[in-house]
């Protein structure tokens, strides 16, 4: 690519303008490649450990991030519970 710059200088053609953003175009490709190759294998080292670094943790939204996980969801007070327990919903006969 530096060579290719050097060469733009000097004499500007369009095939080598063409040819430099080709050049750009490829090195994005292996990079990309190469980032998500890395960041799965990373993921994979971190698989069922108590703690993920927050590069690794999904992005969502910043409402989904803070809000309450479905174990947290569930969990019932014993007082609640006692209460649900003790009263369950009534059933009635309906006549028609």
């Amino acid at each position: 690519l530096a060579d290719l710059r050097v060469k733009q200088m000097a004499s500007g053609t369009a095939a080598k303008l063409a040819h430099i953003k080709v050049v750009r175009k490829n090195i994005a490709r292996v990079l990309t490649t190469y980032n998500s190759k890395r960041r799965e294998e990373a993921r994979a080292s971190y698989a069922g450990k108590a703690f993920v670094p927050k590069t690794l943790r999904p992005k969502l939204t910043r409402a989904k991030r803070r809000a309450l996980t479905d174990a947290q969801k569930a969990k019932v007070v014993p007082r609640i519970a006692k209460r649900v327990s003790n009263f369950p919903m009534r059933k009635f006969a309906v006549l028609a």
